[in-house]
């Protein structure tokens, strides 16, 4: 047994580290590379890989590939950011599913299945591909181009809905075997399972990651990192829910977590060999046998539902304001049929849905759709050819000079770009939210949509022309990952940078940044001020107190620098600061009381 296991394990690197390469090499991405390699070593290949029973049993281990893809992507998404796009998740996701499956249902019905198959299987291969169409959008870059974003979202609220879908499979039996089977147990079951995994991925996992990090051993970072993607896995799959949609929730609640980046790093190269063996296992699914047999009638249902899937998502696309180049993309991107269908076909076999021959047919062009993708995606690269014109990855700014550039249009920067305004100084103000992006620009104020942490789009800013830089972003880690960018690429142009707090400060220090405010210091002192007055004190007492206090804080901050990352040493700081602090308040009071003595003698 160990035998076969290295055996297949040989023929699966070599596999990889051929057919991968051979495919960018003519620039048909690594995804179909790995689909042809699982085809020729397969059963119905040259039979490297000899058994459908082989197949299946490696298509199971290699679906851990995409539940870590999900893991890395939700490590990438903040919660604040999720809820965001709860309108597009849910509003365009149910659209999209609704829409389709009514369609093949149609369709389904035309090929004389009975309602409750035909619903079965409009609903089934309604489903995309998470693992095809991310690992594309990532391959070409087009993952955080609007289209992209739009893609994840529906892929997200189809990982949502083939969860009720597989659990409803036993209703459409005919042998009335699903009465008892999909009740609220099961619902409420799913609900605290969800509860369990947002639990401890948000009080528990940061807290038992920053244990492991004071060991300093990197293979128990590593171990920790894969014990949380496995775990949350049994805990889903023991709930007969989705692996990859908990793995996800996991990951999104670790996107604020100080160590993201190396849970990330620790996680990517297993993602990457997982995703490629789950791809070349999907090759080798292909059932050549059954193609030769029915070629025609196998064709057509693969155009057919490509077709409808695309002419779907393409309208969807331009109903939400993309352009037809990009709702173009989406359509592909999201045409072809997903991996949870071979899941939804077995169980629909187990309990007499649809019969076996039926279910082969269709696996196969589930298989076949997605082989579609990459060469579809390839046509539509040549005939557009030269540089794309996608709902752009950011908006051109028009030209200017000697003009201060705004990264950021919160709260913060408005203020900063309104006071400009009116003083006619010009400014470009750059935002990575589309959505606040159209809102603020209802309102005349000259704003684009761009992510300030790409050179391509300082570039395009004209940076090198600027005066200054204004560096507003909410968000820590793309304000420190903004500042990084401007001070590599533009190092002469001055940096003002807003901070959160005083880590981000002392983190933006790191990179070089010497202009910094914290946001909300300076408005603390001036609601102290107005309290003390309030209380009762004098004017130049509260001023005395205020500016003593300014000082003496701004002297610690550059202090705290110096070991800002040793927390022991920050505590020992801190007592002592304020020890300083309270005899620097004694020693004012009595300087006080002293010259008002001497301004009344």
């Amino acid at each position: 047994m160990a035998e076969i296991g290295l055996t297949q394990a040989a023929i699966f690197l070599g596999a990889s580290a051929i057919a991968a390469p051979l495919a960018k090499k003519f620039h048909l991405g690594s995804v179909l590379g790995y689909l042809f390699a699982g085809i020729f070593i397969g059963p119905f290949g040259i039979g490297l890989i000899y058994s459908v029973y082989e197949v299946e049993n490696i298509l199971q281990i290699a679906e851990f590939g995409v539940v870590l893809l999900l893991f890395i992507i939700g490590l990438e998404l903040r919660p604040v950011r999720l809820w965001s796009m709860r309108k597009t998740i849910f509003g365009l996701g149910s659209a999209q599913i609704l829409l389709t499956a009514l369609c093949l249902f149609a369709g389904a019905m035309t090929f004389g299945l009975s309602v409750s198959q035909a619903i079965f299987v409009g609903l089934a291969l309604s489903l995309s591909s998470t693992a095809f169409a991310l690992q594309i959008l990532e391959e070409k870059s087009e993952l955080s181009a609007r289209h992209g974003r739009f893609a994840f979202s529906i892929l997200l609220f189809q990982d949502l809905a083939a969860i009720p879908m597989i659990a409803m499979v036993p209703i459409f039996s005919p042998l009335g075997e699903g009465a008892g089977i999909f009740n609220f147990l099961y619902i409420l079951r799913a609900i605290a399972t969800i509860g369990i995994v947002i639990f401890v991925g948000r009080y528990l996992l940061n807290r038992i990651y920053r244990i492991v990090a004071s060991t300093k051993v990197t293979e128990a970072m590593v171990a920790s990192a894969l014990l949380t993607v496995v775990g949350v896995s049994l805990l889903m799959e023991y709930a007969g829910l989705s692996a990859a949609l908990g793995a996800f929730i996991a990951g999104a609640l670790l996107a604020d977590s100080e160590y993201r980046h190396e849970i990330q790093a620790n996680i990517a190269p297993f993602e990457g060999l997982l995703l490629g063996l789950f791809f070349t296992a999907i090759g080798m699914y292909l059932n050549l046998n059954l193609l030769i047999e029915k070629p025609v009638i196998i064709f057509l249902l693969v155009v057919g539902i490509v077709a409808v899937k695309f002419l779907i998502l393409f309208v969807l696309g331009r109903l939400q304001g993309l352009g037809s180049q990009a709702a173009r993309r989406l359509g592909i991107v999201l045409s072809q049929d997903g991996e949870f269908a071979f899941v939804l076909l077995g169980s629909a076999v187990a309990f007499s849905v649809i019969e076996a021959e039926l279910a082969a047919l269709l696996a196969v062009v589930v298989t076949l759709s997605m082989i579609a993708t990459p060469f579809l995606l390839a046509v539509d690269d040549y005939l557009t050819k030269g540089p794309k014109v996608l709902e752009p990855e950011f908006e051109t700014p028009k030209e200017n000079t000697e003009h201060i550039i705004i990264a950021g249009f919160g709260r913060f920067g408005q203020i900063t770009a309104r006071i400009l305004a009116a003083k006619k100084i010009p400014f470009t103000a750059l935002d990575s939210s589309s959505e606040r992006v159209d809102f603020v620009k209802k309102f005349g104020a000259d704003i684009y949509y761009g992510d300030p942490s790409r050179p391509s789009i300082l570039q395009a800013a004209r940076a090198e022309k600027a005066k200054c830089f204004v560096l507003a972003i909410d968000d820590v880690e793309n304000s420190l990952r903004t500042a990084e960018t401007v001070l590599m690429n533009y190092p002469e142009l001055p940096v003002y940078a807003r901070a959160r707090d005083r880590r981000h400060a002392h983190r933006l220090m790191d990179l070089g940044v010497k202009n910094i405010v914290r946001e909300t210091f300076y408005s603390s002192l001036q609601l102290t001020h107005e309290v003390l007055r309030g209380y009762g004190l004098h004017e130049p007492e509260i001023r005395r107190l205020i500016e003593t206090f300014r000082i003496h804080d701004q002297k610690r901050l550059f202090d705290d620098y110096s070991h800002f990352t040793d927390m022991e040493k920050m505590q020992v700081h801190a007592r002592k600061a304020a020890a300083e602090l309270e005899e620097l308040f004694k020693q004012d009071l009595q300087e006080y009381e002293t010259e008002s003595k001497e301004t009344r003698s």
